[in-house]
């Protein structure tokens, strides 16, 4: 394959994926530029698109291809406007970090239709005749239909940036992307024109969906796979830029494919490296800001969940004393009540609920908003885990290291991520997860794909340490499951405390300070890149913690630990209990968990009813389950006094500072 017609026939392979990638980030980018949107859907809309050519195709045989290159476009135009009006338009003055929020719900809503209707083998579809078979070109020989793709997306992508920039639907969009305000008070519906681009934005992903799927093949996880992708192209050409997206997907397109046939080793990593070094260097990408918006990122606030409420700190106090006696005498009832599957739960419970502990520490008090923070769940697993096989059985000094290495991980990452702000730290350090998670499938000392199993756990240091087997006969209330569990326990609550703590100290007032007003707390002296550094090496330590309980619990750890989606799912948990209250993600976690377990005992398709109730918290409850009593007590009172706003009603637009601070 070496040889000028090799690299050539490889650069046309890679200028057709690159094309793909142009089409998918066209799209992405657009609804960015004129929406602020940061549209993690996006993939399942592609993906969506792929399927429902597939079911054009499949009765039509290849003449069907053509009808779905314009069916399934218009079909997933029309959810994507759906999705606008009933989702998307009620949070337009909120902080972008809330679209990601919401359109992360919309994943696990959209990938759960596409397996209920297509189930989830992977399905194929052939291009039309006319495009099938091979042709020679200047001596490179490709198929037809690499070349279609290239010279289709081309035209495409031209008749885009044309419509934006000269009709005046364009002008409208652009005028409406700098001023929404002005365009209105001109008499011009603004909101329908964003429904339009959020439509056409969906079809243009659909369209990709659509040449792919005849080019490979069509499965639920195709969305999943394009998506990080996607985003690294519109970081590298800059968010929300027409010509970056274009740009940046052919570039990335050929680089993967170069890689993947020249130098294997680095495929999956260098376009995780070049998005780092983007961020780094000019976080607003190789062709800047957006050619037609001139403002910056918006500046809604994160809404951390109320202090206070309804209950005084005694009272809250007293119901989480109650919640830990609860469950630490769950291990009584095993085999009485209920099995030790019981046990099971709660210990997942626990380390997720540590987990996203770990993740409000910056979000809710700092307010940095980490996609990857699975990054230091993983690491954490994986360092404890080679420290149990090639080290010591010692549980105490797996954990330690774990929580070590992640903390030094922590430092270098946060020393470098957090010059940046808003969704530029958000996207880097989505990166640095990728980076990590692509890499231990290259090493022999991770376990590659099959990760790392088999290590024996012992519960002391030296001569001291036994095992929970050996521990167990000498307390015969509780078997080593068990004793585990109250391990875990300790751990987690022991955890919980010392962040509050920390909360409570001068440490955590100034990052309170940070969160409320970064401006501000520079001016009185504080230096605030410091304390968001040394927050963010304390929640990756955290982090670190979590990961290797789990490695200590389960006995085995595998590379999707570091996966992205984990990531999403704990900020799910954060947002979903409340955060910027500690307590409130960790319930947050203990929900999501039972909400998984309840869902799946009745259908495969529980991640569409989760996902469901997730948006629906973004939307109407922003502050979490913690703020619930006291939205439904100002409810009561309203209704009872007949008269205006209450607390709940003012808390949506109280600014954070003027509010009582919870730990």
């Amino acid at each position: 394959m070496v040889g000028v017609t090799g690299i050539a026939e490889q650069l046309v392979n890679g200028l057709t994926i690159g094309m793909v990638y142009v089409l998918i980030a066209a799209g992405l980018s657009v609804i960015f530029g004129v929406m602020d949107v940061i549209n993690f859907a996006h993939g399942e809309l592609f993906a969506l698109g792929a399927y429902f050519a597939f079911a054009i195709v499949s009765p039509l045989g290849g003449a069907g291809f053509w009808v779905a290159l314009v069916v399934a476009p218009l079909l997933v135009g029309v959810v994507g406007a759906a999705i606008e009006r009933l989702t998307l338009r009620p949070l337009y003055d909120r902080n972008p970090l809330y679209h990601i929020l919401l359109t992360f719900g919309l994943v696990l809503m959209l990938n759960d239709v596409i397996t209920f209707f297509w189930g989830k083998q992977a399905k194929a579809f052939a291009p039309p005749p006319i495009l099938d078979g091979p042709v020679s070109i200047l001596g490179v020989n490709n198929s037809v239909y690499s070349y279609f793709i290239i010279g289709f997306g081309a035209l495409l992508s031209f008749g885009t940036w044309w419509a934006l920039n000269n009709t005046r639907f364009g002008l409208v969009v652009r005028a409406g992307s700098q001023d929404r305000e002005m365009v209105r008070n001109l008499g011009i519906d603004i909101d329908r024109y964003y429904t339009l681009v959020f439509g056409a934005g969906a079809a243009l992903a659909a369209v990709a969906g659509v040449v792919l799927g005849a080019y490979q093949n069509v499965s639920p996880g195709m969305g999943n796979a394009v998506i990080i992708p996607a985003f690294v192209i519109v970081v590298l050409g800059g968010l929300g830029s027409f010509r970056g997206a274009v740009v940046g997907g052919l570039a990335v397109g050929v680089i993967q494919t170069l890689a993947r046939t020249y130098v294997p080793v680095l495929e999956g990593l260098i376009v995780f490296v070049l998005m780092i070094g983007v961020l780094l260097v000019k976080p607003e990408g190789l062709f800047g800001n957006p050619e037609w918006q001139t403002t910056a990122e918006s500046e809604g606030e994160l809404l951390a969940g109320r202090g206070g409420g309804v209950l005084s700190d005694a009272q809250r106090f007293g119901l989480g004393a109650v919640a830990v006696t609860l469950l630490a005498i769950v291990p009584l009832g095993v085999e009485v009540f209920y099995s030790e599957y019981v046990l099971t739960l709660l210990s997942d419970v626990l380390i997720w609920a540590l987990f996203a502990l770990s993740l409000d520490f910056v979000m809710g008090y700092a307010g940095l908003v980490s996609l990857g923070h699975a990054l230091f769940y993983g690491t954490g697993a994986y360092a404890a885990i080679l420290v149990l096989l090639h080290l010591t059985p010692s549980a105490f000094v797996a954990l330690a290291v774990a929580v070590v290495v992640c903390g030094v991980i922590a430092w270098a990452i946060g020393h470098l991520s957090i010059r940046v702000s808003g969704v530029y730290f958000s996207m880097i350090t989505l990166a640095f997860a990728q980076l990590f998670y692509r890499a231990v499938f290259k090493f022999e000392w991770t376990g590659g794909s099959d990760g790392l199993f088999g290590a024996d756990v012992l519960y002391g240091i030296g001569s001291f340490a036994m095992e929970l087997d050996d521990i167990a006969e000498a307390v015969p209330l509780v078997g080593e499951e068990g004793l585990f569990y109250y391990f875990l326990l300790a751990t987690v609550v022991g955890s919980y405390l010392v962040a509050r703590r920390m909360m409570r100290a001068p440490f955590g007032s100034v990052l309170q300070s940070i969160r409320e007003s970064e401006r501000r707390t520079e001016f009185v002296g504080y230096d605030v890149t410091a304390y968001k550094r040394r927050a963010f090496v304390v929640s990756g330590a955290m982090a670190g913690l979590a990961g290797g309980l789990f490695a200590v619990k389960d006995g085995f750890v595998a590379p999707s630990l570091l996966f992205w989606l984990n990531s999403g799912e704990v900020v799910v948990m954060t947002v979903l209990g409340g955060m910027g209250t500690l307590y409130g993600p960790m319930v947050g976690a203990g929900v999501y968990i039972g909400f998984e377990e309840v869902l799946s005992s009745y259908t495969d398709q529980w991640q569409f009813f989760l996902g469901l109730v997730f948006v629906i918290f973004v939307i109407a409850l922003p502050r979490g389950l913690v703020s619930l009593p006291e939205k439904l007590a100002g409810l009561g009172g309203r209704a009872g006094t007949g008269a205006g706003a209450g607390p709940s009603a003012r808390e949506e637009d109280e600014p954070l500072a003027e509010q009582e601070v919870n730990e």
